[in-house]
């Protein structure tokens, strides 16, 4: 997983020094996929997932009642 400052760098590298993706790749040892998503990104990258309710959601009104 890229960091916030690889991401920044992999953009400068692309875009400002019109380096190639493969080359991008295989500096970093990245995928060339990887770089194609830095490159295509605004921000910096971000790690999300959806979030997901407990098991105990369904009874937790019960249980702060008591």
């Amino acid at each position: 997983m890229l960091n916030v400052e690889d991401g920044a760098e992999i953009r400068r590298l692309h875009r400002a020094e019109g380096m190639p993706i493969k080359a991008i790749a295989h500096d970093f040892r990245v995928s060339r996929d990887t770089i194609r998503r830095a490159v295509a990104a605004d921000g910096p990258p971000q790690y999300w997932r959806p979030v997901k309710g407990s098991t105990v959601d369904a009874v937790e009104p019960q249980i702060r009642s008591c």
